[in-house]
């Protein structure tokens, strides 16, 4: 009997170890397996990138105080990282499912019939398996897997906010760098205003100049003035963001006074590596494991087809008197099992499966999908990196020559050749360059931080996740 007992509770088990689950199969990434090419792109001949983290990108020591300082208190990362700890606690919760559940149990009662005093007493204690499903066709491994994965999918989840928070920050710095130096070119420019408006009041009391020329004096001031109550608007603004990307309170020592003190803190990142180093990315490797979670989707649903069946055991010791509690003639034990089947379900559990396998292919679609969209951005980035250069050289050709065209217009008005209109004219052509430089300045800048974000080269984006 003890043979085929023990066949009757090792088959079982050792069929266990199925999975109707299909094997997941990653499809080839779908881009070409180089950066485009050309004058635009000016390919480099770095063969890879190396793995690279922030402080290796953001060399300035007072952004990378902030940043190290937006890690440890920025809420939505703080969310992440609590996410991520509530995903492996639900992937540890399903694993635990495939092992039996032991408990242990005990009792003691009196019973007295007549109040005689001489009632009875019963003690019992029992332990065992209370409750625990063969896993015959992998429903639960299925789930667990399923489970581990999305644990793993919310973990990138959280590396790409890390990542985006890094590159938001970097962003912020800088563009307070560019708008400290454009509320300079307005202070500059009211400055110069504020000069031609008592010059041109002198000159009409003099009989010299018309009234107009006053007037649209005052108007170039007006403009001007209204462009510092714009800049130190969006001077306080920057700071706010910053604030809340941070977390905290900050030393406003760290922030850049002007553009020039931002630009070099920010390394530009060398082109010319494989494609597939987009498999980093953060967001694609979360698609990655919501592809693979979706693919044991379909082992448990493919299992739940097939019939539960579930085995507990009791073993334990029960007596009237407590002393003779462990004595050998009280030792009792019992084991069954149960099996249970759907027969008739109108077509849902194949309904369920249907279900897995689209959301499988959904899922496989937006791995794709991750992936393309990847080297979009980093091929945009590329493109601004080859041309940003010639642009910024550009901006300062034609701030250079603004500035010299003003000063002429300003000495031929002043002596009589030209109208103010022309002197005019040529301050508002020199306010623009000088903006429009700063706006292509602060371009390169942004260019570098999207070339990093877009990569997801932050070498360190899961060590703090997992730490916390």
């Amino acid at each position: 009997m003890k043979p085929r007992i023990f066949l009757l509770i090792a088959t079982p088990l050792l069929l266990a170890g199925c999975s109707l689950a299909p094997k997941t199969v990653l499809p080839a990434p779908p881009v070409p397996q180089s950066w485009p090419v050309g004058d635009a792109y000016l390919l480099q001949s770095e063969a890879a990138l190396p793995v690279l983290s922030y402080k290796t990108i953001f060399t300035d020591p007072r952004l990378q105080r902030l940043v190290d300082q937006a890690l440890e208190n920025n809420r939505d990362l703080r969310t992440a990282y609590a996410n991520v700890a509530a995903a492996r606690a639900q992937a540890r919760v399903s694993r635990a499912g495939q092992f039996p559940a032991i408990g242990a149990s005990a009792g003691a009662g009196y019973s007295d019939s007549g109040g005689s005093g001489n009632g009875s007493g019963d003690f019992s204690l029992r332990g065992g398996i209370t409750a625990f499903e063969l896993d015959l066709f992998g429903r639960l491994a299925n789930a667990a897997e399923s489970d581990r994965n999305s644990a793993l999918a919310t973990e990138a989840a959280s590396r790409t906010v890390r990542l985006g928070l890094i590159a938001d920050l970097a962003n912020s710095w800088a563009t307070y760098g560019a708008d400290r130096d454009l509320l300079k070119i307005a202070e500059d420019t009211a400055a110069n205003a504020r000069e031609s408006v008592r010059l041109t009041r002198a000159r009409l009391d003099g009989g010299v100049a018309p009234r107009t020329d006053l007037r649209q004096a005052e108007q170039i001031l007006a403009t001007a003035e209204d462009s510092i109550a714009q800049q130190k608007t969006a001077l306080a603004q920057d700071e706010n963001l910053i604030r809340l990307l941070v977390g905290a309170e900050f030393d406003r020592a760290l922030l850049p006074a002007g553009l020039a003190e931002a630009t070099p803190g920010v390394v530009s990142l060398p082109p010319g590596v494989d494609s597939r180093i987009l498999l980093r990315r953060p967001d694609v490797i979360e698609a990655e494991y919501r592809l693979r979670a979706a693919n044991a989707d379909i082992g448990v649903a493919r299992a739940r087809l097939f019939p539960a069946i579930s085995l507990t055991g009791l073993l334990g010791f029960a007596s009237d008197a407590l002393g003779s509690l462990f004595d050998g003639g009280s030792f009792n034990w019992s084991a069954g099992g149960d099996a249970s089947a759907t027969i008739f379900d109108f077509g849902g559990r194949r309904a369920g499966v249907d279900a897995t396998k689209a959301q499988r292919d959904a899922a496989l679609s937006s791995y794709e999908g991750a992936i393309q969209t990847a080297f979009r951005e980093v091929a945009d980035a590329l493109a601004v990196q080859g041309t940003i250069a010639e642009r910024v050289r550009a901006a300062a050709a034609n701030t250079s020559a603004a500035a010299d065209t003003a000063m002429l217009a300003d000495a031929r008005y002043k002596g009589g050749v030209d109208s103010f209109l022309a002197s005019l004219d040529a301050q508002r052509s020199l306010y623009a360059a000088r903006r429009s430089e700063i706006g292509t300045g602060l371009l390169l800048v942004q260019t570098r931080i999207a070339l990093f974000r877009a990569l997801g080269g932050d070498s360190g984006a899961g060590s703090d996740a997992a730490g916390r």
